[in-house]
Order: structure tokens, then sequence, then C-alpha cells
């Protein structure tokens, strides 16, 4: 089968799928800031527990403030700088996604269907840029054949998949 060019064209996000995409965000963002109170909390504990360790190991002066600082200092800014990245890569897209109010439909082929018995679901395998597979209905995995196309619809950000059609 020639690979083809991909056909995408934009559609506005309808209500449920944008109180999805809220929903995410706030799951996401109340994960997010657990994780920031406890790396700042460990940014403080981490330097004084070192400090203790040195303490019995007899080193004079273990609880100076300026090792000390400068152990918290590099530890929330590390902390800071993984944050970052997490945030970039994960909720930014989402709340980008949100605020841009878009999604993206993408016209793809079936190259491949899959009946999984063990828990009786049906998979179409995609010639998509995002998506490799999808969970189909079992009406629609009888009636589409390989070689069909369908459309799959995504968050242009985050590549949130949304569904079929």
């Amino acid at each position: 089968m020639m690979k083809r060019q991909p056909i995408l064209y934009n559609e506005l996000l309808n209500a449920e799928e944008l109180a999805f995409l809220e929903r995410k965000e706030l799951r996401e963002r109340k994960q997010f800031y657990k994780v920031v109170r406890m790396l700042i909390l460990l940014s403080f504990i981490c330097p004084f527990v070192l400090a203790w360790y040195k303490a019995i190991d007899g080193v004079p002066n273990p609880f100076g403030y300026g090792v000390y600082f400068l152990g918290v200092l590099f530890l929330l800014g590390f902390s800071g700088f993984a944050l970052w990245i997490v945030y970039r890569s994960n909720l930014g897209k989402v709340r980008a996604d949100i605020a841009g109010g878009s999604k993206i439909v993408e016209q793809v082929r079936i190259t491949r269907k899959q009946h999984m018995a063990v828990n009786n679901s049906f998979y179409f395998y995609l010639d998509s840029l995002v998506k490799l597979s999808i969970e189909v209905s079992e009406k629609d995995f009888h009636q589409l054949s390989e070689g069909d196309e369908v459309n799959i619809e995504y968050t242009a950000n985050a590549k949130l998949y949304l569904g079929y059609f």
C-alpha cells in the first residue's frame, strides 16, 4: 500500500470534549501541585538529613548555614527545572488545548483489525500520525474492513484522543 499524505483539518471542541479536558486539567493540576509540595519539602529535609550523617561521622560544624542553604538552593533549582519540563510536556499542553478550543480531525486508513478475546474488545490499527490503534465498537469492527477510512479526533497540543467516526 502506498504511503499517502495525511488529511487533517481543525474543528471546534464541543461542550462535552471541553468539559473532559477541563476535568483532566483539574486532576493533573492537583497531582502536579502535590508533587511540587513534596519536592519543596524534600529540598529542605534532604540537606538537614545529610548534615546529621556528617555529624554522626564527626565532621566539624555539620549544620553550617552556608552548606545547608546551598544544598537547598541546588535541590530547589534542580526540582524546579524538572517540574518546568514536566509542566511544559503535560499540563501546559492540556491548558493550551483548552485555551485554543479546537481539535484536529485526521482521516486515516485501517491497516489491521484485531479482536482481543481475553476482554472481548475490538481494535483498529491505523496509519495515523498520532494514534496507532483505537478501540472500536463490535458493530464498527464487523462493518468496516482493512483499507477503509475513518476519522479520528484528538487535541492539537497534548494529542489526547477524543474519539472516531
